[in-house]
């Protein structure tokens, strides 16, 4: 794995342990031209996990996990992403199939990523 990979991939890990209590335990990531595309392997708490034990339940842990970490990257990406790729963060698209505990997101920069 390349260093720059390594270094993104420890930026969201830490981002979402900040947030939620708990980062991923393991994070995939290939960059596409503008693209750095992550799947995200184990990331809901044990609090979350026990929510989601219900459909309702279930609904809210994803409505939670998705439209939280999009508002996080909206408001103001994470120290040194930016820096880290040489370009400017346009977009966010993450989703979470909460029963396989398994996240995407898939990150559009200004630019193709070196």
């Amino acid at each position: 794995m390349s260093k720059k990979i390594h270094d993104f991939n420890d930026i969201i890990r830490k981002l979402r342990k900040e947030f939620f209590g708990k980062g991923p335990e393991r994070i995939h990531t290939v960059f596409v031209q503008n693209m750095p595309i992550s799947t995200l392997y184990s990331n809901l708490t044990s609090t979350e996990q026990f929510i989601a034990r219900t459909p309702e339940g279930k609904k809210m842990v994803h409505r939670a996990r998705t439209k939280l970490i999009q508002n996080l990257y909206a408001s103001s990406p994470p120290e040194g992403f930016e820096d880290l790729l040489g370009a400017k963060l346009h977009y966010l698209f993450s989703d979470i199939k909460v029963d396989e505990d398994i996240a995407v997101s898939v990150f559009v920069f200004e630019t193709n990523i070196q």
